[in-house]
């Protein structure tokens, strides 16, 4: 069975580790914009040197350009039978640009996974990755400046699809296999199953 899922949540809240096991549970590939543009940019593609100019600015990829990167990943072979979407869309004109995308081959989003995680926990999370991977971006300021820009720019998101039914709030705290536990029930209440 195919499966189109999204999963939304703030920084810290675990998404990269439950995209990768979701995606081995579902067969489909985990999509993350930043892994998206590393590729193009580490194989200089047409679209990774017009990114890399707005990176090196220090600007946002502009929508339009994040849409084609993502438009041009999701064409590819490995996820005809579904995806994982993680860190897209991010803003609403992105998620018009999915629906269209999907719309041309007669597809739509299965189910959108929110993670919700208290901003105190995150925080606490964060600043011990920083410690144990020495990351700079994993300050208490830089990290709660992310949770608000996070909180602005998703919260749009999450009601557009809350009101299309797709939405599932899933507690992002806790063992990791209890959360994928977590996943795995509220997407059998939607029909995708699988085995955590």
């Amino acid at each position: 069975m195919s499966s189109r899922l999204l999963l939304i949540g703030p920084p810290g809240a675990g998404k990269g580790t439950q995209a990768q096991r979701l995606s081995q549970a579902l067969g489909v590939p985990a999509i993350s914009t930043g892994d998206i543009f590393r590729a193009h940019l580490r194989d200089e593609t047409p679209l990774g040197k017009q990114a890399k100019a707005y990176m090196d600015a220090g600007d946002n990829v502009p929508d339009s350009l994040t849409n084609d990167l993502v438009r041009d990943r999701l064409s590819q072979p490995d996820a005809a039978e579904g995806f994982l979407l993680d860190g897209y869309p991010r803003t609403i004109d992105q998620v018009r640009a999915l629906d269209e995308l999907l719309a041309e081959s007669g597809q739509a989003m299965d189910a959108v996974v929110e993670l919700v995680a208290d901003p105190d926990v995150v925080v606490d999370r964060l600043k011990k990755r920083a410690l144990e991977q020495g990351r700079a971006d994993d300050d208490e300021a830089v990290v709660r400046h992310r949770l608000e820009v996070y909180a602005e720019q998703t919260a749009p998101l999450i009601g557009v699809y809350a009101e299309r039914g797709l939405l599932a709030k899933v507690d992002g705290i806790g063992e990791i296999a209890e959360v994928t536990e977590r996943i795995a029930s509220a997407l059998a209440a939607r029909g995708i199953l699988f085995t955590a």
